[in-house]
């Protein structure tokens, strides 16, 4: 599976766009919001009270024998409470950031997980499913904590900038304008490192999105890239996308750590000016010592927020870029809807037509052109072929996994089309070569197609699968646990999804290398049981093996997606054609 590199160019309007997309999400919780900006505004309007009131204090100490001791007992008593009260509503603000933060990002990764059952199966077979556990589980919690840093932050630093503004110049307009004429700096140094900042984090996030791809690619084929011997290939790779990713992580560190060294030395330079300028007010007697103590506090806490702002810019830039790859998933186009007004089959007889079907994956590589195929009821067709020649593309289209691109497919003298999937589907049982084990008991995995099937139900149907004797040889024999089935050889869970047609008893089957990883024996049983199951019931199977469709009503020989030759095992045989070369290929005596 082939990594995707992103390279879409990523500019401002985009983060813009993103962050309205964003802003539609956090709507839902607007009071949670308002909330927050009430306890900032308290936070903000205590804190910067307590420097008027701390030079009312020096205020109160005028010289050596001269202290209004009650007064300063009196303004030291309001002090404790006003800083109480203020750490009371950081608290609170603290924790509405967190819920609105954490919902957000909770709706949009149910948003993303919903969207991916939506997906048309084209769009998961074409990309990487590392890449996409990563835009919902990584890329969401660096969005979480930059969202986080944001509520916290972002609207504090903001009102605590208005709010000095107005204390330092209700002090004294000279110092204000001192310090408001030297912000731009500490502006324009912020702007410079966010601009570069965020196209570095992006692909930050874009190569990490590579990297559990190819983790994800490495150990579900450990097997197959150890019997090969291609682990020095496989680590170079990784170490690719490895020195990639460190790269660009350096790159996006070395920006966002200018940030705070940089605008604390701009900082310095702004309250240096108002010192040196409040210095001389005082010598005048403009201002008295506890005014100058209080504007200086303001002047220093003035360029504080610009500093956890700009920090927040940087972060925001890591948490936008990784919001814009879970938005791209989730604005995905969905799997082509089912029509308005359905039309519903109650009872499927088995009946299947396939009128002039075309059908290619890529528009330059054509695979099925022109397919026609008609079913009766109760049939047991068989499709054979040599690899790549459309046999399990034929049963895509059947299930609509995917749709053709030209002609029609009818069930029961419906068109696919007209239908639901659901009830197309429901009309179908399906084993497949490549086995699928849910995270469950034994029990919950054969009854996947019937969870209210009984006890008896279930065992039964293990039984006709020859389930049974190897899942009362497990720990908890049908009540074991099951981690996605890696505790079970691959013959093991075929044969758990066998037992799972056999307890849903279907109208129709498909069999696509049902028993491919089934010892032979075995086989020849499981063959038996098919057979009863498949009795009165239309049922397509495909085969390498063709000793397994011997008994098959019609068998159909696929070429280049094409029916090169059709009719029965011995029809087909006396023909002496491709079906024959196929069979006697296999069954050739030494």
């Amino acid at each position: 599976m082939s990594i995707q590199k992103n390279k879409k160019p990523v500019d401002k309007a985009s983060q813009i766009k993103t962050l309205k997309k964003v802003l539609h999400y956090i709507k839902d919780y607007r009071w949670l919001l308002i909330g927050s900006i009430l306890f900032a505004a308290v936070v903000c309007v205590l804190t910067l009270w307590l420097p008027i009131l701390q030079g009312q204090a020096i205020d109160k100490i005028v010289s050596k024998g001269n202290v209004d001791f009650k007064g300063l007992v009196h303004i030291l008593m309001i002090i404790v409470v006003t800083v109480l009260i203020t750490a009371l509503a950081q608290w609170l603000q603290n924790l509405v950031n967190n819920k609105v933060a954490y919902h957000v990002v909770r709706d949009l990764r149910n948003a993303a997980f919903k969207k991916i059952e939506q997906l048309p199966l084209s769009y998961l077979d074409a990309h990487p499913s590392g890449d996409l556990v990563s835009r919902v589980i990584a890329d969401a919690d660096q969005f979480s904590d930059g969202l986080l840093m944001g509520f916290t932050q972002l609207f504090s630093g903001v009102l605590m900038i208005l709010g000095t503004l107005i204390f330092m110049f209700s002090i004294d307009w000279i110092i204000a304008l001192v310090v408001v004429i030297l912000t731009p700096l500490s502006l324009f140094v912020a702007r410079f490192i966010a601009s570069h900042s965020y196209k570095h984090f992006r692909r930050q996030s874009e190569i990490r999105g590579q990297q559990t791809a190819l983790i994800d690619e490495m150990i579900s084929g450990q097997k197959a890239v150890q019997a090969y011997g291609r682990e020095e290939d496989v680590c170079k790779r990784f170490d690719d996308i490895n020195d990639r990713l460190r790269d660009t992580s350096l790159k996006a560190t070395f920006y966002s750590s200018l940030t705070n060294p940089c605008t604390r030395f701009v900082n310095s330079i702004v309250y240096a000016a108002a010192a040196i300028f409040g210095a001389f007010l005082t010598l005048r007697g403009r201002i008295t010592v506890g005014q100058l103590s209080s504007a200086l506090s303001y002047a220093n806490q003035y360029s504080k927020p610009f500093n956890e702002i700009s920090g927040v810019v940087t972060e925001l830039q890591n948490s936008i870029a990784c919001a814009a790859r879970i938005l791209e998933l989730i604005e995905l186009e969905p799997e082509k809807a089912d029509p308005q007004h359905p039309v519903t089959v109650d009872h499927f007889d088995g009946k299947v037509d396939i009128d002039h079907v075309y059908f290619q994956y890529v528009p330059e590589r054509p695979l099925i052109q022109d397919f026609n195929l008609h079913v009766k009821p109760g049939s047991k067709i068989a499709i054979v072929g040599p690899t790549g020649c459309g046999k399990t593309t034929l049963i895509n289209l059947l299930m609509r996994f995917y749709d053709v691109n030209k002609g029609d497919i009818k069930v029961e003298d419906t068109s696919i089309y007209d239908m639901t999937r659901r009830n197309l589907r429901s009309g179908f049982g399906m084993v497949l070569q490549d086995t699928w084990i849910k995270d469950g008991t034994v029990r919950e995995n054969i009854a996947m197609g019937r969870p209210d099937a009984s006890d008896e139900e279930i065992v039964t149907a293990a039984k006709k699968a020859h389930a049974d004797e190897f899942i009362r040889r497990l720990g908890d024999g049908y009540d074991t646990y099951l981690t996605g089935g890696g505790d079970l050889s691959e013959g093991q869970r075929q044969l758990l999804c066998i037992a799972r047609i056999m307890l849903a008893m279907p109208p129709m089957i498909i069999l696509d290398e049902a028993t491919s990883s089934i010892d032979t024996r075995t086989e020849m049983l499981i063959q038996q049981s098919f057979d009863k199951l498949s009795n009165g019931r239309t049922s397509f199977i495909v085969a390498h093996r063709l000793s397994t469709i011997r008994s098959a009503d019609q068998i159909l020989v696929m070429k280049d997606g094409n029916i090169i030759e059709t009719g029965n095992h011995q029809e087909l045989l006396k023909k002496g054609g491709f079906y024959a070369k196929l069979y006697n290929s296999q069954f050739q005596q030494s």
